[in-house]
């Protein structure tokens, strides 16, 4: 019998990921309500067909999207579950995130930790910091929101504690390098334009994720260039990412020196010639 949890799944042409996703945990959740931003392909129709309620909204950005999913949704269940097209639980997993939502119903852990094993380049990784990757997903409905974020949002709880599961969800987000690089490019204006809201509104000073906290506090006080440098030989050197072969090398260096040092030079771009990015659309694939 399924536990008492609301899926939202946010998608745009994820045909041949989102069969696998909801299957992944029809037998685990209440219900699938997934929020397409209007695909081109089969994904609206297949998703419909695996039984997921299927409502369709022009995207912006992530947290925008995944609002607008929360108020569709009106989730009456005690537990919400955010979970990407590309993402799946496993037998094991879901067994697992059913059994800590039915214990901790009526106690005041009100989010749960669910982590992921990550594949790249058709390998998973299991070094260089990614390996587990945790994202506090799964939460109590009346306590947890998502931040309003242009980039890096997460869900945050108002109050209580949280669990961590110990069994690996799946990420299988790697299409092509051509992708990755255009997702990342994409990614790096709305990271560019995120920075700038947060320093010049303050918001920095608000409740926010821990993760999100020591970006904003720590990382971006490091001295632009050297941040990114640094980030490298953390992921590469000290979190071993050496030992995940070229896998592990190409994924460091493009995180570092493609992602993170382009987010350097478009905010060096808009303080030096005085121009913002805005931050709207989605992914042209």
């Amino acid at each position: 019998m399924p536990s008492d949890i609301t899926a939202i799944v946010l998608t745009k042409n994820e045909e041949k990921n989102i069969e696998d996703c909801i299957n992944s945990m029809k037998e685990t959740v209440k219900r699938i309500v997934v929020i397409d931003s209007y695909s081109t392909d089969k994904t609206a129709e297949l998703a419909k067909k695996c039984g997921a309620e299927v409502y369709q909204h022009p995207f912006e950005n992530y947290a925008k999207q995944y609002i607008y999913g929360v108020e569709k949704a009106a989730a009456d269940t005690v537990w919400t579950l955010r979970i990407d097209a590309d993402e799946r639980l496993t037998p094991e997993s879901a067994s697992e995130l059913k059994r800590l939502c039915e214990e901790n119903r009526n106690n005041d852990v009100n989010g749960i930790i669910l982590r992921f094993k990550k594949n790249f380049l058709g390998k998973d990784l299991y070094h260089g910091g990614v390996y587990p990757w945790k994202k506090m997903n799964c939460y109590k409905t009346k306590f947890g929101a998502i931040e309003d974020r242009k980039m890096d949002e997460h869900i945050v709880i108002s109050s209580g504690k949280t669990v961590e599961m110990k069994t690996d969800c799946l990420h299988y987000d790697f299409k092509s390098l051509e992708y990755f690089i255009s997702k990342h490019n994409w990614y790096s204006s709305r990271e560019t334009v995120d920075y700038f809201e947060n320093i010049e509104s303050s918001k920095i000073k608000k409740k926010m994720d821990p993760k999100t906290w020591f970006k904003m506090n720590i990382y971006y006080r490091l001295p632009m260039g050297a941040r990114a440098h640094i980030y490298y030989l953390y992921r590469y050197y000290i979190r071993l990412g050496f030992l995940d072969g070229k896998e592990g090398k190409i994924y460091a260096f493009l995180q570092a020196y493609w992602y993170r040092y382009l987010v350097d030079a478009k905010i060096y771009e808009c303080e030096k010639l005085n121009v913002r990015y805005q931050g709207v659309g989605e992914l042209k694939t």
